[in-house]
């Protein structure tokens, strides 16, 4: 069964990219949410298996969401995306529960094996 994958960015041409590769290796897309609260609030509707999570966004950032999905699942499995020179953001993330990273801009192959790496 496809992985269901839920993809979190303000920026709608990243989603596009996101999701294009994600679909080329046989996932699922089943959510998109272009900032922190959409994601929570999709997260508890979707229950996907990963979700994709940007960190810099209005209303809600990626880290805060992250800690909010964790409260409602706390096996949640979220991979975050951070742009070059936000390595505090990071490590907050990490020790936040985040399964892993990709920087901006990305190789379709980081995305790919870091996905694979958290749910397979």
């Amino acid at each position: 069964m496809a992985k269901r994958i839920m993809i979190v960015d303000d920026a709608a041409f990243m989603r596009m990219m996101i999701k294009d590769i994600l679909v080329k290796n046989g996932y699922e897309v089943v959510g998109e949410a272009a900032n922190g609260v959409e994601a929570v609030e999709k997260y508890k509707e979707l229950k996907p298996d990963l979700v994709t999570m940007d960190i810099t966004m209005p209303e809600m950032d990626g880290v805060t969401a992250l800690r909010e999905i964790k409260k409602i699942d706390p096996n949640a499995k979220v991979i975050m995306c951070s742009a070059m020179g936000q390595q505090a953001m990071v490590i907050d993330a990490i020790q936040s529960g985040a399964k892993d990273f990709i920087v901006k801009p990305f190789q379709n192959d980081r995305v790919i094996e870091a996905v694979r790496k958290a749910v397979g």
